[in-house]
């Protein structure tokens, strides 16, 4: 009883202490713009390229991670990113459709940074 006692107290006793150094944790805003372009009704050429662009008109002050742009269609997430590392508060970013990728009409461009934000649905021609 004495050991557990002990034990007690020592866990209680470091529990304050690294408390006490820990640095408070900064408050994060999660910013999910909304994407402009491509929007519903709109056909890109494989191998064109384009500007996707989003709302750039309210960001926070602190943007948590890089930004990526990726193709999603109903069947998931296509590898690899369009774009990386780029700025989200330009609100613009020029990719290339990749001519690799298979014509249709269920795609969405995937706008990554504090948050996930998907497009409307649009559609991708051959050339």
């Amino acid at each position: 009883m004495k050991l557990t006692i002990s034990f007690t107290a020592l866990f209680i006793a470091c529990s304050a202490t690294l408390s006490a150094f820990a640095a408070p944790l900064d408050k994060r805003d999660v910013w999910s713009p909304p994407v402009l372009y491509p929007h519903e009704g709109t056909v890109w050429k494989l191998g064109a390229r384009h500007n996707v662009t989003w709302d750039a008109s309210n960001p926070p002050k602190l943007i948590s991670n890089g930004a990526a742009i990726y193709l999603r269609r109903t069947n998931g997430m296509l590898q690899p990113a369009l774009a990386e590392g780029f700025d989200l508060r330009t609100g613009r970013q020029e990719i290339t459709v990749p001519s690799s990728f298979e014509p249709g009409d269920d795609y969405r461009v995937v706008l990554f940074g504090d948050s996930g934000n998907w497009s409307p649905e649009f559609t991708i021609e051959r050339a």
